[in-house]
C-alpha cells in the first residue's frame, strides 16, 4: 500500500494542467516497416482509421514516416514493424488480427507517451483513458483506505505530502479526481485547464462530500475494522463513474443518464471491494 501512495504522490504532480497539457501537446513521430506499399497503407489505417474526419487523417499521417533503415530508428517515437518481418529493436510488431496487443504492449512499455498517443492516434484513445480512469480510482480506493488505518500511520508519517498536504482524503481524493479529468480531456483531444473545464471541475467538487458522507455511514454500521472495504469500495466507485462520464461527454457531447451512471456504479463498487479486499488481505 505503501508503493501506491508514493505513486500517488508522483502522480499528483500532474494536477498542474499545464503538466498535462505538455504531454498532450507532444506530437509522436512514428516510423513504420513494412515489406509493400500495400502493407504500409494498412498500417496507416491502423493509425488514422476511417472513423477520423478527412482534416485529422492529413494531420496524422504528417506524424508517420516510413522507417527506412536501422540509421534512422533513433529519429522516432515509436516504431511499428509489419507482423513476419524481422523487427529492430524497441520495435513493435502489429499484429494484423489483434491490434489490441499491439497497443497493450505499446502502452506498457511507453506509458508517459499514451496521452500524446491517445491525442494524436484515435486507436489508443480508449485504452489509454481507461488506464487513467483504473488507475486513479485504484490510488483513491487505497488512499481512502490508508487514512483510516492505524497500523500504517508510521509510514504515512515518512510521508509528509499526505499528512500536510492534504486535511482529509475527501481532499486528496478530490484533487486525484482533478488530475484525472485534466487527463482525460487530453487524452480525448479536448482543452485542459482550471478555466477550459470549469463545469466538469465543479461538478466534481459538489459530489466530494455526497460520497463521503455515504462511505461514513456505511463504516458508522459496521463492526470496526470492517468498514474499510465500503469506504474503498465507495471512494473506486465514485472516481470510477466520475471518470466513465467524462469519457462518454468527451466523446459524444452529453454525460450518463442518472439509469446509466447507477448500473456504472453499481459494477465499480464491486469492482472497488475486489481491489480494496486483495489489498487488505496482503497486509492482514
Amino acid at each position: 500500500m505503501l508503493r501506491y501512495l508514493k505513486q500517488a504522490k508522483s502522480a499528483l504532480s500532474m494536477l498542474n494542467p499545464d503538466e498535462v497539457r505538455a504531454r498532450a501537446d507532444r506530437r509522436p513521430a512514428v516510423g513504420l516497416v513494412f515489406s509493400s506499399s500495400r502493407a504500409g497503407a494498412e498500417m496507416e489505417e491502423f493509425l488514422a482509421p476511417g472513423a477520423v474526419s478527412r482534416e485529422r487523417r492529413r494531420e496524422v499521417i504528417r506524424l508517420v514516416h516510413r522507417a527506412v533503415d536501422s540509421h534512422t530508428l533513433g529519429q522516432f517515437d515509436l516504431v511499428l514493424c509489419e507482423e513476419g518481418l524481422p523487427c529492430p529493436a524497441d520495435s513493435f510488431p502489429l499484429y494484423r488480427d489483434d491490434p489490441t496487443r499491439t497497443i497493450n504492449e505499446i502502452l506498457h512499455e511507453r506509458e508517459p507517451l499514451g496521452i500524446a498517443l491517445a491525442r494524436n492516434f484515435y486507436p489508443f484513445r480508449k485504452p489509454v483513458v481507461d488506464h487513467i480512469i483504473a488507475s486513479v480510482a485504484r490510488e483513491n480506493a487505497l488512499f481512502a483506505v490508508a487514512s483510516a488505518l492505524p497500523k500504517i500511520l508510521p509510514s504515512l508519517i515518512e510521508l509528509p505530502w499526505a499528512v500536510g498536504e492534504f486535511a482529509s482524503d475527501t481532499a486528496f481524493i478530490t484533487m486525484n479526481q482533478f488530475r484525472m479529468a485534466f487527463m482525460v480531456a487530453a487524452a480525448s483531444d479536448r482543452k485542459v485547464g482550471y478555466g477550459e473545464q470549469k463545469a466538469e471541475l465543479t461538478s466534481i467538487l459538489a459530489g466530494a462530500f455526497g460520497w463521503r458522507a455515504l462511505a461514513r455511514e456505511l463504516a458508522g454500521f459496521m463492526p470496526l475494522g470492517t468498514g474499510l472495504v465500503p469506504k474503498g469500495a465507495i471512494a473506486y466507485a465514485a472516481t470510477y463513474v466520475l471518470g466513465k462520464g467524462l469519457e462518454h461527454f468527451y466523446g459524444v457531447g452529453y454525460g450518463y443518464t442518472r439509469a446509466h451512471r447507477r448500473d456504472v456504479y453499481q459494477l465499480a463498487y464491486e469492482r472497488g471491494k475486489e481491489v480494496v479486499s486483495a489489498t487488505l488481505g496482503r497486509h492482514a
